[in-house]
């Protein structure tokens, strides 16, 4: 009998960007790799490292959890490029720089197993006043942001659905709950697609916790609060139905699953300092998933970065989420 659900790791990771870029390719860093059976100086590094030191751990530690689909965050084009590599030819991906929507900024892509799924469209939008604009910047924030919206259909079932990635402002609450507005329209366009029967899949940096006062983005994207008022021509784009799903919210994928199967480390965010260093200590890394279905929810957990000779992939901490589509 034909499979009617298909197990996916998914993955949300924001990997910091290339602060301190340098001319060592992918290829050095390979042939640089020390003997497996020697032992490494136990944190003998600290602190921050270069991408060039930082991608092999981030690419081992992808691999090793075999992930299907992932959604990075602040990867620029170097970045973006050196993941491909690593991963090898069996993974494609798509986004664009946030900048001028090619490849100028900070990337939010979306990697996506070939075998499992096959691409069928993506497109992004800029979490702005005006979101068909590239490079518009919402007023006050510190940065351009971006959310990047594919359309996935699974080969083993034909089953297709809409996984939407994004990474909010750091510096604007403002901006943060325009973003989050944003984009509960879109998945809930998406969602109300086939009669409502359209699964929609969420990932991101979002820059606000779940709970206190810069929660915002948080508790509009989860149906807590109302979103704030939108550009007229996106929902123009993007209409909702009338009627269909009403009361359609994200729901946080760490809220969907047993208890026993939340493990790892609660913080998503713990910058490059010692894990008892709790001035950095927050949980803003998540995976969601649409309200109407579609999808069921086994386990989630966020791994530590931080490795035996003191190299901290990112100051931020992967989020792996297994569910079935």
């Amino acid at each position: 009998m034909a499979a009617t659900t298909t197990p996916v790791r998914i993955a949300s990771w924001n990997l910091r960007f290339d602060s301190m870029p340098d001319n060592i390719t992918v290829q050095q860093t390979l042939a640089a790799l020390p003997d497996p059976q020697l032992q490494p100086v136990f944190l003998g590094l600290s602190g921050e490292q270069p991408w060039s030191t930082r991608r092999i751990k981030v690419a081992e530690r992808l691999l090793g959890e075999k992930i299907a689909l992932a959604g990075f965050q602040e990867a620029l084009v170097r970045q973006v490029n050196d993941l491909s590599q690593l991963l090898g030819t069996g993974f494609g991906w798509v986004g664009v720089g946030r900048d001028d929507g090619v490849v100028a900024g900070e990337f939010s892509p979306v990697f996506y197993d070939k075998s499992v799924f096959e691409l069928l469209s993506n497109d992004t939008f800029w979490l702005s006043d005006t979101p068909f604009v590239a490079g518009s910047k919402f007023p006050g924030a510190g940065s351009v942001r971006i959310a990047t919206a594919t359309h996935l259909r699974i080969r083993a079932t034909g089953k297709t659905f809409a996984y939407i990635n994004t990474h909010l402002d750091d510096q604007s609450d403002d901006q943060r709950q325009l973003g989050a507005s944003l984009i509960l329209w879109r998945a809930h366009f998406e969602a109300a697609q086939n009669g409502g029967a359209s699964t929609v899949l969420i990932t991101g940096d979002f820059n606000s916790p779940a709970n206190g006062t810069d929660a915002g983005a948080y508790q509009i994207i989860t149906g807590s609060i109302p979103p704030v008022a939108i550009n007229a021509t996106f929902k123009a784009r993007f209409p909702v139905p009338s009627g269909v799903l009403p009361d359609f919210k994200a729901l946080d994928l760490r809220t969907q699953v047993p208890r026993a199967n939340v493990s790892g480390n609660w913080a998503t965010f713990t910058g490059f300092a010692a894990p008892d260093d709790t001035s950095d200590f927050t949980r803003i890394d998540f995976v969601f998933g649409g309200s109407n279905g579609g999808w069921t929810g086994h386990a989630i957990k966020v791994e530590s970065t931080l490795t035996d000779d003191g190299v901290i992939a990112s100051d931020h901490r992967p989020v792996f989420g297994d569910i079935s589509l």
